[in-house]
């Protein structure tokens, strides 16, 4: 083997294979998603699978069978709920560690052994891994009070399998942003008396595009969230698509709000891409 691939074979610790095999599992997906429908046995079962929201309400009718398995879309507040405790106790931990020198509990950090954390290498991560941990968080407490006082979810369904991914989804990327940071026994290692020295112009960077794309995602909730909203508190699907048409069109920044809404959900998929790919 290749001396390239044996080191990249000894990096793949087992949160990186979770989101390898993720990805991968994404990609076989779509390009399944491309073929024909004749050529994918159990297509009903595939499509159900991986279709959301109204894409359920089609036809011909779902079987009884697949209903079995819906959730309704109104439970999305259950993963900020998840996100907001755990990350927040996460967090805690963490900040715990760097300022006041207290260890990890002894199970977060077999845990976190397991899992893959550093040793000893780039002691410069700690104030990283701390801004992502805190900015997760942030997002969380914003997508839980949007869901419960913003959003105006119908009466459509997620699968099941999806809404254990979003549970799971959540806990895992605040496993492996701490994961990141550099361990000495059950301490957090940091290079240099203070953590705070370790800033830069990227971090700061980070902070100004999280704090944007936040205000602006949450307008464009509010502005979506009104657009469903009536006397009954319903709207009815086809008449919210052509209230939304006729308002969008009337109003050229929120036409370009809702499209950019879409691009700012897929940059906050993955909070520790996005920090690290700033230079966190």
């Amino acid at each position: 083997m290749a001396p390239w691939a044996e080191a990249e074979l000894s990096a793949l610790n087992p949160l990186r294979a979770v989101w390898l095999t993720l990805t991968a599992a994404f990609l076989l997906t779509l390009l399944l998603q491309l073929l024909p429908p004749g050529l994918l046995p159990g297509c009903a079962i595939f499509q159900d699978l991986i279709r959301y929201g109204k894409t359920k309400c089609g036809e011909p009718p779902r079987p009884a069978a697949c209903r079995a398995f819906d959730v309704p879309k109104r439970y999305f507040s259950h993963f900020y709920i998840i996100s907001v405790l755990w990350n927040g106790f996460l967090l805690w931990c963490l900040s715990q560690s760097l300022f006041l020198g207290a260890p990890f509990p002894s199970w977060l950090h077999g845990l976190l052994r397991i899992l893959g954390a550093a040793q000893f290498q780039g002691g410069e991560l700690a104030l990283s891994a701390f801004l992502v941990l805190v900015f997760l968080w942030l997002h969380s407490i914003r997508r839980l009070f949007e869901c419960l006082y913003v959003s105006v979810f119908s009466n459509v369904m997620i699968h099941v399998v999806q809404y254990c991914f979003g549970l799971v989804y959540y806990v895992l990327v605040g496993l492996t942003v701490l994961s990141q940071v550099p361990m000495d026994g059950r301490n957090a290692y940091v290079t240099g008396k203070n953590v705070l020295m370790q800033a830069r112009w990227f971090h700061i960077l980070g902070m100004m595009m999280f704090i944007w794309s936040s205000a602006h995602q949450y307008k464009c909730h509010v502005i979506l969230g009104n657009l469903r909203k009536n006397k009954a508190e319903e709207v009815p699907y086809f008449h919210f698509a052509l209230v939304s048409a006729n308002y969008i069109a009337s109003n050229d920044h929120n036409m370009t709000a809702l499209k950019e809404e879409h691009q700012i959900r897929t940059v906050w998929a993955s909070p520790p891409s996005f920090c690290w790919e700033v230079g966190c």
